[in-house]
């Protein structure tokens, strides 16, 4: 790999800027200064340094988040907040999209990642990757309209939506797990039996569950064993 190549994946440096730091003695190649930004090197075997500190390399980053009200789940969308905004500028990538995108009101969890294969397979429909979210409505959620929405209810775009589990905590509180992500489905389910969502919050994707610890707006890199769950490739997984 070149090494201005590292710097752009890494986002630390553009090929640009990382050409003029070579040139000002900045960086450093296991211990000697390299000038020539063009200079095939080996990141697993090597250690890079930017101004004296470490460049650590990552093939492939995965981040959760705890998303906050009104930023949107996109790259570029003029005049609009974007999560990633909230990353530090070293995973501000080119090649970072989220995955499973919630909506400008909806909060919680999401994973942020540059591997499109797992993303691609976290997807799947033939995955069928279960997504727990937390809710409160605008109305009381009567046993009927639970039933209806638990059977699979016929959306104004004449789609019907598979079964899904609700747990309520409240009559107008409570969780649903479901394994489909339509465009705003969980709202449209909702109005669907003449109920209107408030508060939406997504707490777990799969086998992943959102940090208690992180606010709204924090993030952190997956441990090694939420990468594996997220990574794993059986197709005959249920969750």
């Amino acid at each position: 790999m070149r090494l201005d190549k590292l710097f752009s994946e890494t986002g630390i440096l553009s090929r640009s800027r990382c050409a003029r730091a070579a040139k000002a003695g900045l960086i450093a190649v296991d211990g000697t200064v390299v000038r020539d930004p063009s200079l095939q090197i080996d990141p697993d075997a090597c250690t890079v340094t930017y101004k004296g500190e470490p460049v650590e390399y990552r093939k492939y980053v995965y981040i959760m988040m705890n998303k906050p009200e009104g930023y949107v789940c996109s790259n570029d969308e003029p005049g609009e907040l974007l999560v990633f905004d909230l990353l530090d500028e070293r995973y501000k990538r080119k090649d970072i999209f989220t995955v499973g995108r919630l909506d400008k009101n909806t909060t919680g969890l999401i994973i942020i990642t540059n591997d499109g294969k797992s993303a691609h397979a976290a997807l799947s429909p033939k995955r069928h990757v279960r997504k727990k979210y937390v809710y409160t409505l605008a109305e009381p959620l009567s046993g009927d309209d639970r039933i209806k929405l638990e059977s699979g209810v016929e959306l104004k775009d004449g789609y019907t939506t598979k079964p899904c589990r609700i747990i309520p905590t409240g009559d107008r509180s409570g969780e649903i797990i479901l394994s489909e992500g339509k465009y705003h489905q969980i709202r449209r389910m909702f109005a669907a039996v003449g109920n209107r969502v408030e508060t939406l919050d997504r707490v777990s994707f799969g086998e992943i569950t959102l940090d208690t610890a992180l606010g709204r707006g924090q993030w952190r890199l997956l441990t090694e064993g939420e990468i594996a769950l997220f990574t794993k490739d059986d197709g005959d997984d249920n969750n």
